[in-house]
């Protein structure tokens, strides 16, 4: 086999104007099956030239020819079709954040195990190699010892009324939105868990959803970790990471293919400040990442154990943010 053959389960926003097109321009992916609750479907399997449309996500599932998923479904339908689709035997890549509890997750990525398929939380701003470019930095000693990480997530929501992002019962709310990636990019840099974590939230009196979250961690290697995310700002999608005798800022660190797919690595020392502009294309690297797990039998990254930490991370601020207390992960 040289190619992953994909489907796709629903035609969410992500998937037609990312995902799908990621996978065309991958050398080791094609898509040959997207599936619907109804007839769209069907418009897009044309807009894309995909050779299969259907209109049940389980008779896609049921596609011999499918060897892997992509799960774009909201938050809350995230654990029942990882793991229809894994007893189908199709790896499955399913969009952040993986579910909603940590035992979810555990469950969902168990069942993976047993059916011997290929689990990976779509974290696809990981690929982008400014963030490798941030690490070697770090441990080149350019910034000194490492004294706190900072990252933010926001943007503006407009047509509140029907995005499903304002409906708990989906999974909605800023902090399982984008938060998720803060939390997630602070795990990542920082090669550490958080151990502590005090948070609180703006809450939509309407649907009790959070509209904007901050937080703070204390990380199992010592530095503290501070984090924001919101649909009540302007956008932002940065983190920076601060030392004794200098800073790195990251100002495109989860969405660099809003800025051409240029991410931005901004050095600041005493008397000096340098930047080092670095290109990724992150749907098609994490498509290709993912398919080459499948083809050589490696363990993708952000599978197991990894999902698990991030959504306990996000479980504890939920719980701190109850508590209106300090809560241990």
């Amino acid at each position: 086999m040289s190619k992953i053959r994909w489907g796709v389960l629903s035609t969410a926003n992500i998937g037609r104007t990312q995902f799908i097109p990621a996978l065309l321009r991958a050398k080791n992916s094609e898509i040959i099956a997207i599936a619907s609750r109804g007839s769209k479907a069907h418009e897009v399997a044309k807009e894309f030239n995909i050779p299969r449309a259907y209109e049940d996500y389980n008779a896609l599932l049921h596609d011999k020819d499918v060897d892997a998923v992509y799960i774009p479904l909201p938050n809350h339908l995230h654990k029942k079709w990882v793991i229809e689709a894994s007893k189908q035997g199709k790896h499955v890549l399913c969009e952040k954040p993986a579910t909603l509890t940590s035992d979810e997750v555990i469950e969902m990525v168990q069942i993976c195990r047993e059916q011997n398929v290929k689990f990976m939380e779509g974290f696809m701003y990981q690929f982008h190699p400014q963030h490798d470019r941030v690490k070697e930095i770090i441990t080149s000693g350019e910034i000194g010892e490492v004294k706190l990480i900072r990252a933010s997530h926001s943007y503006y929501m407009e047509n509140r009324d029907t995005n499903i992002r304002m409906r708990k019962e989906m999974g909605g709310g800023s902090l399982y939105d984008v938060g998720c990636y803060a939390i997630h990019a602070i795990r990542n840099i920082s090669h550490s868990e958080p151990i502590e974590v005090r948070a609180h939230s703006q809450i939509d009196l309407v649907s009790g959803i959070d509209l904007s979250t901050h937080g703070y961690f204390d990380l199992a290697n010592g530095i503290p970790a501070f984090f924001d995310c919101s649909f009540d700002m302007v956008r932002r999608q940065e983190y920076e990471v601060i030392g004794t005798k200098g800073t790195i800022r990251v100002p495109f660190a989860f969405r660099p293919d809003f800025n051409g797919h240029v991410g931005l690595v901004i050095v600041q020392t005493t008397g000096s400040t340098r930047e080092e502009k670095i290109h990724g294309d992150i749907f098609l690297l994490e498509v290709e990442h993912f398919s080459n797990a499948i083809l050589n039998d490696t363990h993708p990254i952000n599978s197991g154990n990894s999902a698990i930490y991030n959504v306990r991370a996000l479980e504890a601020c939920y719980e701190s943010i109850q508590a209106g207390a300090l809560v241990k992960v």
